[in-house]
């Protein structure tokens, strides 16, 4: 099952974007054999317009374009389910099972989700009640998701 995180913002070289390729490159190596990944990432620019409406709206009709291909896609958001790393690793290696081809998880920008993004038939996932800036989400998913993968091979990596 192909992964993709589909995000508002764009990472600027340094220690986020470190991060990021690195679990990129673990996940690869890593899912491989359980038919996790590989891990894709879109970035787009924050929209321009002068309200916050019109900047969520503008900003979540990209997300969903760029998501349309998914069978399963998740939005981040702080309303969302909370899951622990074993429960995250068992619901992705769910939908897997049940046949979803690639499983996008949508990163809004500073406003939130627009109204099309919130309409879309999606889990809702948050990665707790604080709010985070979105190129440390990016980070903390990429990690979590290698960290499901590990989880599901039996790997020490996760030592709960």
């Amino acid at each position: 099952m192909r992964i993709s995180i589909v995000a508002i913002g764009r990472l600027k070289d340094g220690g986020e974007a470190e991060l990021v390729a690195r679990y990129r490159e673990r996940i690869e190596g890593a899912g491989r054999g359980l038919a996790l990944g590989p891990l894709s990432i879109t970035e787009f620019p924050e929209s321009r317009l002068s309200d916050a409406p019109g900047r969520s709206a503008d900003e979540g009709s990209r997300l969903v374009e760029a998501s349309a291909r998914a069978d399963v896609r998740v939005i981040l958001d702080e309303r969302g389910k909370a899951m622990g790393s074993e429960a995250f690793a068992r619901w992705l290696a769910s939908e897997r099972d049940q046949g979803a081809r690639e499983i996008a998880f949508l990163i809004g920008g500073p406003d939130g989700h627009g109204v099309a993004v919130r309409a879309l038939p999606a889990t809702k996932l948050t990665l707790g009640p604080m709010t985070l800036p979105h190129g440390l989400v990016r980070v903390i998913l990429a990690e979590q998701i290698y960290r499901a993968i590990t989880i599901l091979a039996g790997h020490p990596y996760h030592r709960a």
